[in-house]
């Protein structure tokens, strides 16, 4: 018996290598370095071929018995010669099964076997080779490929190397490698400044020795002097940080801005003070000194991003698009171009923001303002943070100009394009403000509320001027009254802007200027020297219990302006209308009083409203449709500002209510050497309390709309 398992197992073993020899191919194992010698592994038999280049390793279940103890017990006979080779239509047969089926399971190989005529072992090592052949040539065709993708960047790196080994900078002259080693600093320097800016928002620490970004002498008129670029990187690095803070402060929503409805308004958001710290890892604000206000608002406006941007970046076109909000904006340093257009512009600015009231104080201060653009997905941000982070760095335009008393944190917008030049805005208006400035009680709610300065009034402002900058570029006008011609419409709308502007400015300098010496009257008078004539001018802050549409809609009204309020009972008629904006109380008018002839213009926003207008000579008035320079023309303008505010004590709370500003300029004198009496200052106090008394009247008269 054990003869006869012993005969069988030599015939399965010349069965194989015939058959492997017959195919002539060439086997990997999993160990690569036996060659020509038995396997360590049981069921793994590892012989050499003379006639290939390789070795082969055929497997086989053989039950109890070990291939190695069978091969070891059995030497074989010396080789016979090869009788058995597969037919054409076998290996046909063989090819044609294998693209169906690369891996057979035992049934299939029997079938198989019967069908072509062979054993259904060597359909099974078979099989085995044509995979392991299949394999091998897949690999040597991918070795191919990387051998060859290997010589083309072996290549390719040496042509870099050579390169950069003679790279010198054009300027100075230096080598590549005095370059690698400056970039290696600046690079570490970067890193160090990136971290301090990721986890901390702290002033930076610098050496009181640091060359000044900005020096005091020379820093109004020089804007291109030359700045030390590693001082330049420092505040890259933050504001690129700012940027960051900006764009979460935009998009994130609860906790970081929770929501809170009025009964008498829309809901509003709120900053959460915890959230926004654990965010932001902030260091604490002293509550005692600070306060803090933050606000975000969302809309669209019709006006294209690089036109925005522009307007942004331009100290003057920024302050006369905002005039009623920005009362002086000036440009004191460039500090970085922008790489392509204006993204990466980076601008060191002063400016004065206002409210139109002379109860409330200016805020002023220095602040960075900075322009990156993602044009991936078309927005630009446009963000302004403080200077006092810098310290050394940066020093402010005079000494005696104090910030501390308003720090602007991180605040901008975020412009989205969007089609037919219209543009999605979303602002964030965050600040620090000292509390030992004590409002008066009329407009402490609406300042302390955020109101004043929020995020919806900045943006508010910006959709109107936007829509009439469009109507200032509009030349498909058909309604141009006495005004001959589309540029000559164009040209009274630029002496518009101007006297509005002048407007919102006489009220501002009202706080600080005041011939009063108690804050807490709310009649404020001014005087200023203009040629050879002193100009007085007053101006009123009132609390109505009228929404600021009905006040609105009454100064608007022709026919009860004429006889009550403005124009002392003469009647008014429109020569031209201009409008510049959806609403129709968006427009400038060219009225007549009688024998006078007065320009004026209207608007309304969500934020307030405003009625401003000033006399003017006709031969003025043609020379600026003319093309005359409007900052030429001499105006006084007079008008109201309107803005809404909450309730207050005392009346219902569903009640609306508005704080009216009244302002009147009157010229005293013609002559430079003039001096105010008591009686000039009394009759001007006298006209403005007369003027709040009648529309105070005409609004609590019965036939007043809602």
């Amino acid at each position: 018996m054990e003869r006869k398992k012993k005969q069988k197992l030599h015939e399965d073993y010349q069965l194989v290598e015939s058959e492997i020899e017959e195919e002539n191919v060439i086997f990997n194992t999993s160990d690569n370095n036996v060659l020509g010698s038995v396997s360590s592994s049981p069921t793994t038999t590892t012989i050499l071929n003379p006639n290939l280049s390789g070795f082969i390793t055929t497997k086989e279940e053989y039950g109890s018995i070990g291939a190695d103890t069978a091969i070891g017990t059995l030497s074989p006979p010396a080789k016979k010669k090869r009788t058995h080779r597969h037919t054409a239509r076998q290996i046909q047969e063989l090819e044609a099964f294998c693209k169906e089926t690369p891996l057979p399971d035992d049934k299939q190989r029997t079938e198989l076997s019967e069908k072509i005529g062979l054993n259904p072992l060597q359909v099974k090592f078979w099989f085995q080779n044509k995979r392991t052949q299949t394999k091998a040539q897949q690999e040597k065709a991918e070795n191919v490929m990387l051998r060859a993708e290997n010589e083309a960047l072996k290549t390719e790196n040496h042509n870099l190397m050579s390169d950069l080994k003679s790279l010198c900078c054009s300027s100075c002259g230096s080598s590549g490698d005095k370059l690698r080693l400056e970039n290696s600093r600046l690079r570490q320097k970067l890193n160090l400044l990136e971290s301090i800016a990721s986890f901390m928002n702290t002033p930076l620490s610098l050496s009181q020795d640091t060359v000044c970004f900005f020096p005091e002498t020379n820093m109004n008129n020089d804007l291109s002097s030359p700045i030390a670029e590693e001082d330049k990187a420092v505040v890259m690095v933050l504001a690129v940080s700012c940027v960051q803070e900006l764009v979460k402060m935009c998009y994130t929503n609860e906790p970081l801005w929770y929501e809170k409805r009025l009964e008498n308004k829309e809901s509003l958001l709120y900053l959460n003070e915890d959230e926004y710290k654990e965010l932001f890892l902030c260091p604490p604000m002293d509550k005692c000194r600070f306060r803090r206000e933050a606000s975000r608002a969302n809309g669209v406006v019709f006006m294209n991003s690089t036109t925005l941007v522009n307007a942004f970046l331009d100290a003057d076109k920024w302050s006369e698009m905002f005039c009623s909000l920005v009362s002086k904006a000036k440009m004191i340093k460039i500090i970085s171009f922008g790489v392509s257009g204006a993204s990466g512009s980076l601008i060191l600015m002063y400016a004065e923001l206002q409210v139109l009231s002379p109860l409330v104080p200016t805020r002023e201060g220095y602040f960075l303002r900075y322009a990156e653009h993602n044009k991936e997905q078309g927005k630009w941000m446009i963000v302004d943070f403080p200077i006092d982070r810098f310290h050394g760095l940066i020093k402010p335009a005079s000494a005696t100009t104090s910030t501390d008393q308003y720090r602007r944190k991180s605040s901008g917008c975020i412009i989205q394009d969007m089609p037919d030049e219209y543009s999605q805005v979303t602002w964030v208006e965050h600040v620090e403000v000292e509390e030992k400035h004590v409002h008066h009680e009329m407009v402490r709610e609406y300042v302390q509320s955020g109101a004043a300065f929020g995020a919806d009034r900045w943006l508010a402002v910006l959709q109107r001027q936007c829509e009439r900058m469009v109507s200032l570029m509009a030349t498909n006008i058909t309604d141009l009254g006495v005004i001959p011609s589309a540029e000559a419409r164009k040209n009274l709308m630029r002496l518009s802007q101007r006297m509005v502007r002048s407007f919102c400015l006489n009220i501002s300098d009202s706080y600080r200027q005041s011939l009063s010496g108690s804050t807490k009257d709310t009649v404020r008078i001014t005087s200023r020297k203009v040629g050879d004539g002193l100009v007085l001018c007053a101006v009123s802050t009132t609390f109505l219990p009228f929404s600021q549409l009905q006040v609105f809609n009454l100064l608007c009204d022709d026919h009860r302006r004429s006889q009550e309020i403005l124009f002392n009972g003469n009647s008014v008629q429109e020569l031209a209308h201009i409008a510049n904006g959806s609403h129709p109380g968006n427009c400038i008018s060219l009225l007549r009083n009688n024998v006078e002839l007065m320009l004026q213009e209207t608007c309304t926003d969500n934020s307030g409203c405003l009625v401003v207008y000033s006399t003017v000579d006709p031969n003025v008035v043609q020379l600026a449709m003319n093309g005359e320079d409007p900052s030429k023309i001499p105006l006084l303008p007079l008008g109201a500002s309107i803005v809404p505010v909450n309730p207050s004590e005392g009346t219902f709370v569903n009640s609306p209510s508005c704080l009216l500003t009244v302002g009147i300029q009157v010229l005293t004198s013609n002559v430079s050497d003039a001096r105010l009496d008591l009686s000039t200052v009394s009759a001007i106090h006298n006209r403005i309390c007369s003027t709040v008394k009648q529309i105070t009247s005409a609004l609590g008269s019965s036939d007043i709309d809602n």
